[in-house]
C-alpha cells in the first residue's frame, strides 16, 4: 500500500508539472481542457495500472510490464478514436498529452515495482 500511495503522490506531482509545461505550450481555445481530461485519464489509467502490476510482478515481472504496456495503449487509443471525437477535444494536445503523462508516469515504475 506504501508503494502504491508514492506512485500516486509522484505520478500526481509529474503530471501537474507536464500539465503547466503543455498549458504554456498550447493556448488556442479547448486545448487546456484537452490537456485536463488527458491528464485525468492518464492518472487513472497509470494508478490502476501499478495497482495490477504490483499483484502480478510476483510471478512474471515481464508479463506484469506487458500488461501495464497494453493497457497504456488501450487507453491512448480510446481516447484517440473515442474520447477526442466524443467530447470534441484538439487532437493534438489531447494525445501529446497523454503519451507525455504515461511516459513521465512510467519511468517511476521500476524504481517502485522493487522488491
Amino acid at each position: 500500500m506504501k508503494r502504491l500511495a508514492l506512485f500516486a503522490v509522484a505520478s500526481g506531482v509529474g503530471i501537474a508539472a507536464l500539465a503547466l509545461l503543455f498549458g504554456a505550450l498550447y493556448s488556442e481555445p479547448g486545448d487546456h481542457r484537452a490537456i485536463r481530461v488527458s491528464a485525468f485519464v492518464a492518472y487513472g489509467v497509470q494508478l490502476f495500472t501499478f495497482m495490477v502490476m504490483l499483484t502480478v510482478r510476483g510471478t512474471n515481472v515481464f508479463a506484469a510490464w506487458g500488461l501495464g504496456m497494453l493497457l497504456r495503449f488501450v487507453a491512448l487509443a480510446v481516447v484517440a478514436f473515442g474520447l477526442v471525437k466524443i467530447m470534441v477535444l484538439p487532437a493534438t494536445p489531447a494525445l501529446l498529452s497523454l503519451v507525455a503523462f504515461f511516459f513521465v508516469t512510467t519511468l517511476v515504475e521500476p524504481v517502485l515495482l522493487k522488491r
